[in-house]
């Protein structure tokens, strides 16, 4: 049991210029049932008035609040790390600035790792925040060159991830830690910044014998892509490079050797939804756009070349938690696997009547 004084769950909400979400999100937080978090608010150089309103809501929120303030954009992985440092729940919560959390959102993840013994982590059914009848992730996906993706995105959600089942790990807008598992396995890569870092530190806790639960009940509606938005270039750059430093870092050598075969693969798979107007690259309308897409993927590949010898370092270290042979690893990958059409179509919702 946990003594009084010490909240049992601490959220960390992340926060870059998003003052009218952030409001909304904290709301979210402050109409939980059954729990009063512990809330930490880590703003990284917000200029937009988003201190002020974290400010404003600590005065009147019945539980806890942190204010970290950075005085630069210091990434997700950088400031969700400082949050977990300030933490003090024996949960960690991440709720990601835009998004908003139904009020059993975390009851509901907290009971699902209490009654598992050997589960760190907890994932959430994230829904479109504009459109709920839409799934954007119910746990993840992995495509065998690193690429990640989440489970069931762009789907309606007809009912078919209505029930608790282990997932290979939670999406990071959304998702429940427990204090043990960071303590043993680290917190998030700092050199990722932003993007694969879930997949980074999921994947980390799964080689270290972890596993991870998806709630349906632990209901989320997010705003995709409101960071950096969509079509950046600079979100592209990041997606592409650090799935690179993820296969490097974590990757058994058998899957290492395949991965430029399954770069390519993708690549083509890529081509060919763009041309048909899907995919990552399909979502830019113009010529110029779908070069510029292309091109910033292409700078993501040579920033991780120039990485990857302090990925190799860092997976030397991986090796001190290891609990699953690189046979295992390697078959949890492929288990997890995303189709290649899923993955290079980013699926949409189906031409088809809504249930």
């Amino acid at each position: 049991m946990v003594a009084p004084s010490t909240p049992q769950v601490t959220v960390i909400v992340v926060n870059w210029n998003r003052r009218a979400l952030l409001e909304s999100c904290l709301s979210s937080l402050a109409a939980q049932q059954e729990i009063t978090p512990e809330i930490v608010v880590v703003d990284n150089g917000s200029e937009d008035g988003s201190v002020e309103v974290a400010e404003a809501f600590a005065m009147r929120y019945r539980g806890p609040v942190q204010i970290i303030r950075n005085s630069r954009n210091l990434g997700f992985c950088a400031a969700n790390n400082q949050g977990f440092r300030a933490a003090r729940g024996q949960w960690f919560a991440l709720l990601n600035n835009d998004a908003e959390a139904e009020p059993g959102w975390l009851i509901h993840l907290v009971r699902a790792l209490e009654s598992r013994p050997g589960f760190g982590m907890a994932a959430s059914k994230i829904l479109v925040w504009e459109d709920p009848s839409v799934i954007d992730k119910v746990g993840h996906l992995i495509y065998p060159d690193g690429q990640n993706r989440g489970r069931g995105t762009g789907e309606w959600d007809h009912g078919q991830y209505d029930r608790e089942e282990e997932v290979l790990w939670p999406d990071g807008c959304a998702a429940l830690y427990s204090r043990q598992m960071i303590g043993q396995i680290g917190g998030f890569d700092e050199d990722l910044f932003a993007y694969a870092d879930d997949a980074d530190l999921g994947l980390r806790a799964r080689i270290a014998g972890w596993k991870c639960i998806y709630v349906p009940k632990a209901v989320v509606r997010h705003h995709r892509g409101s960071t950096l938005g969509v079509l950046s270039p600079d979100r592209l750059r990041l997606i592409e490079r650090n799935r690179v430093l993820l296969a490097a870092k974590l990757f058994p050598g058998s899957l290492l050797w395949l991965n430029i075969p399954y770069y390519m693969a993708r690549l083509a798979a890529g081509a060919v939804a763009a041309w048909r107007g899907r995919g990552e690259i399909g979502r830019f309308s113009s010529p110029l756009g779908k070069w510029s897409a292309a091109w910033a993927m292409l700078r993501g590949d040579w920033e991780a070349l120039r990485m990857l010898p302090a990925a190799i370092r860092k997976r030397r270290r991986i090796s001190l938690h290891r609990k699953l042979s690189p046979r295992e690893v390697r078959a949890l990958i492929l288990k997890n696997r995303i189709s290649l059409k899923a993955l290079s179509e980013q699926a949409q919702p189906p031409k088809e009547s809504r249930p």
